[in-house]
């Protein structure tokens, strides 16, 4: 797709991104005298279709959004030979090219903890407006500055570069934007249908027992993860294993869930519990499930103080019943958050 923006941001400096969507151009605003990022969807039915609902949820959002800083702020949009093109404010790299470009080392305790707040008061703000993300995830959540600096790794393991670079990159300002609201939709009663991108995705979803606000919740709990770790929580493509990878960090799933997953989750249960490792597809997946430590062995491996507070804060974001997952704004109140005089203990 390359064609000229008929606009004020007509000069087209570089592409930013791309995805199934289409991709994103970094262009001038001659208007505005500002860069710009400008999202081209591709001009098929489904993709228009999920732009023109990303639209009206942004302009929803900035209505409610007054100081602009949750969500990603919206320009401008308009179609043009049957792409719809919407204008964006210029952010920053989202947290999974940071963590790429860093080679997928983590982040201190501190900025996880600055990160985790910004997104929560974004999902509290969104679920407030009836809202639900539905595919939150790092690549999803752009740094609002492209700065960094870089400091002493003295955790050297076996992904640090070979020339014998013990630095990483640490963002200079921990402040984030959430983006990406083309699959956001309002509370209903009875959402069945598939959400969220794999990694990120929360049981009642896999298990089809209907899902609302708390799978963006649970979705939350599996970044936080990956920012102290580096790593993403449940690596795999599958949903049998899936669940056992949750099974094996977080203990059992509750059998009143078992008991009532729908017709296409059915294979995955035999006898009111998960048919692992019986189920399995192979070997590597047995293999690949038994090498996940338990969460708070996963937590203190990477963390130094606030350890005892986060994996609380994550046990209650990752409780398997939605209903008794922490809220948003629950979560927000959290000693993790609250306890300033152990901040830097």
């Amino acid at each position: 797709m390359n064609f000229f923006v008929p606009m004020a941001a007509d000069k087209i400096n570089s592409k930013m991104g791309e995805g199934t969507f289409g991709q994103v151009l970094e262009c001038w605003d001659r208007e505005r005298k500002e860069m710009v990022a400008v999202k081209i969807v591709r001009g098929i039915k489904k993709y228009r279709e999920a732009a023109m609902i990303e639209i009206e949820v942004l302009q929803q959002l900035a209505k409610h959004d007054k100081g602009g800083n949750r969500c990603v702020q919206i320009r401008n949009w308009f179609d043009y030979r049957n792409h719809i093109c919407i204008v964006f404010e210029k952010l920053g790299p989202s947290l999974y090219d940071f963590l790429r470009k860093n080679n997928y080392r983590s982040f201190p305790i501190d900025l996880v903890r600055e990160i985790g707040r910004q997104l929560l008061e974004c999902v509290a703000f969104m679920h407030d407006l009836r809202l639900i993300h539905t595919d939150l995830k790092p690549e999803n959540i752009l740094l609002v500055s492209p700065e960094y600096v870089k400091v002493p790794d003295y955790k050297v393991s076996s992904r640090s570069p070979k020339d014998g670079s013990y630095f990483k990159r640490v963002p200079k300002s921990s402040a984030i934007k959430v983006i990406d609201f083309g699959s956001t939709t309002y509370e209903r009663q009875d959402q069945n249908y598939i959400v969220s991108t794999r990694h990120y995705r929360a049981p009642e979803v896999i298990l089809g027992l209907g899902w609302s606000y708390p799978c963006d919740v649970w979705s939350v709990g599996c970044i936080l993860v990956e920012l102290c770790t580096g790593e993403a929580l449940f690596q795999t493509h599958e949903n049998l294993e899936h669940l056992a990878m949750m099974e094996r960090v977080l203990g059992p799933l509750p059998q009143h869930m078992l008991k009532r997953v729908d017709r296409h989750a059915e294979k995955y249960v035999r006898r009111g519990r998960l048919d692992w490792p019986e189920g399995a597809t192979s070997r590597e997946s047995i293999k690949a499930v038994l090498k996940l430590p338990r969460l708070q062995n996963l937590i203190m491996q990477h963390v130094d103080h606030s350890a005892g507070d986060l994996i609380h804060l994550l046990q209650g974001l990752l409780r398997y019943d939605p209903s008794d997952r922490l809220t948003a704004l629950g979560a927000l109140r959290h000693p993790f958050f609250t306890r300033d005089h152990l901040r830097r203990s």
